[in-house]
């Protein structure tokens, strides 16, 4: 059996270390907590770390010498964690500064803990260390398994059985234009009405709900989607 994902919270406030460690533990992994600067050290220079996630109760210069330091595209090993910085709304030069430097995302807050799990997982995928049940788009991250869409403000939405079908379509085709037919045959309607045309309205109600441009409608062709960032690699 693999060995389970690590995750280090370093300086979370409490309120929002412990229902994030909860949620990380309840989806199998190992979550270690660092609530001082040098706890952190001690932490990250012992290795064994997938993802390190960086309250905004650390100063954002504290924060990026970490990431500078040991994060996995910046500096200490080829293999390190990567990082995710918490910061807030204000901070706009400092959350460029950490992507400049390597960040993996910067998650302003008042955040949702439950999205901010969910971003981690979607990290843990991408390194081979969780499931690819976890999408992040531009406004909400989508969790498959409980086919809900966790979206920035903090509201949740419940997609159908056919949505769920229809995007695990999109995400197995990424820039493929897909045709109406393509459509029907792989995600069908979820009643008898699937003629051309509902095609167009449950693209519509999809692209809704999960408040994203990600998928295109291409004229007299089908439809396409079209990854964020976050599916590079």
């Amino acid at each position: 059996m693999a060995a389970r994902a690590v995750i280090a919270l370093v300086s979370v406030a409490e309120v929002v270390a412990s229902e994030l460690a909860d949620h990380l533990e309840r989806r199998g992994h190992d979550v270690r907590r660092a609530r001082q600067p040098w706890e952190a050290e001690s932490l990250l220079a012992g290795g064994g770390i997938d993802v390190v996630v960086v309250g905004d109760s650390l100063s954002q210069a504290e924060g990026r010498d970490l990431l500078r330091r040991f994060g996995g595209q910046t500096g200490g090993s080829e293999h390190g964690p990567d990082f995710i910085l918490i910061c807030r709304p204000a901070d706009l030069l400092d959350k460029v500064l950490a992507l400049e430097l390597g960040a993996a995302d910067v998650v302003e807050s008042p955040l949702n803990v439950r999205e901010l799990a969910a971003r981690v997982g979607g990290l843990l995928s991408r390194r081979g260390r969780g499931t690819q049940e976890l999408i992040v788009l531009e406004n909400a991250t989508v969790d498959l398994r409980s086919a809900m869409v966790m979206h920035r403000s903090g509201t949740q939405e419940q997609l159908s059985p056919g949505q769920v079908a229809l995007l695990r379509l999109f995400l197995a085709s990424p820039r493929k234009v897909l045709t109406r037919d393509d459509i029907i045959a792989a995600a069908p309607a979820e009643n008898a009405d699937a003629f051309d045309r509902s095609i167009d309205s449950r693209i519509v109600r999809l692209r809704r709900k999960l408040d994203t441009e990600t998928i295109t409608t291409i004229r007299g062709a089908g439809y396409r989607f079209d990854p964020p960032r976050q599916f590079a690699d």
